[in-house]
């Protein structure tokens, strides 16, 4: 009898849990601040963790994405004297400002965004402007590189004339893991995949109370 309501209590708990979880992925992306780690232009594949998990799609808008990204851009850039915002509209916008001798001129780039195998995004560069200068676009996206804040884990390429987001490589205050599944401007339709350990939430599987 003790054994069955023990078994019971743990399906509760489970249960519980897991109601949990479907709660905070739809916060998430309205409560969560992307925090930024380190990264390189190109990072290595990592080995696959088989840490028991659960994984969420979590679709939202172009204007969604706006706020929370440009909401990370301000804190991002607090305290500085560089303005610069992106824009989600049918390709990726990003304007603002770069140093000129002792003056700024604006900046605007239109970038094509690809998802990566691996859940992180590449932007292409389609067009790129500095004021009324002529300079070749490799030149433009090194001043860009040089003098524009970027997260550590955005690098700019000026030879490829693209940027990375290594979005699997930033670390979100919760210990969730994110990725991006599906980027369709046009169609409006962007998606992200989370993953939750399950030891986050506090709870045991089966497997681990064994391996215990």
């Amino acid at each position: 009898m003790a054994e069955s309501r023990k078994r019971r209590n743990k399906w509760k708990r489970l249960f519980l849990g897991l109601l949990i979880v479907n709660i905070v992925v739809f916060a998430a992306i309205i409560a969560l601040i992307f925090w930024p780690v380190s990264g390189t232009d190109r990072p290595p594949a990592v080995e696959e963790d088989t840490q028991p998990s659960s994984e969420f799609i979590v679709r939202t808008t172009k204007n969604n994405l706006n706020e929370l990204v440009n909401a990370y851009i301000d804190k991002l850039l607090r305290g500085t004297n560089h303005h610069y915002s992106v824009l989600l509209e049918e390709d990726v916008h990003l304007i603002g400002e770069l140093p000129v001798f002792s003056s700024t001129v604006p900046l605007s780039v239109h970038f094509e965004p690809f998802v990566q195998k691996n859940g992180d995004v590449v932007l292409k560069q389609k067009s790129i402007s500095i004021g009324l200068l002529q300079l070749p676009n490799q030149k433009i996206m090194e001043y860009m590189k040089k003098y524009l804040p970027m997260p550590e884990w955005v690098s700019i390429n000026p030879k490829e004339e693209e940027i990375y987001l290594a979005v699997t490589d930033m670390e979100i205050r919760s210990n969730f893991e994110v990725s991006v599944e599906h980027i369709d401007l046009e169609a409006n339709n962007l998606a992200f995949k989370f993953r939750i350990p399950y030891e986050t939430l506090g709870i045991e599987t089966r497997q681990q109370e064994v391996g215990n």
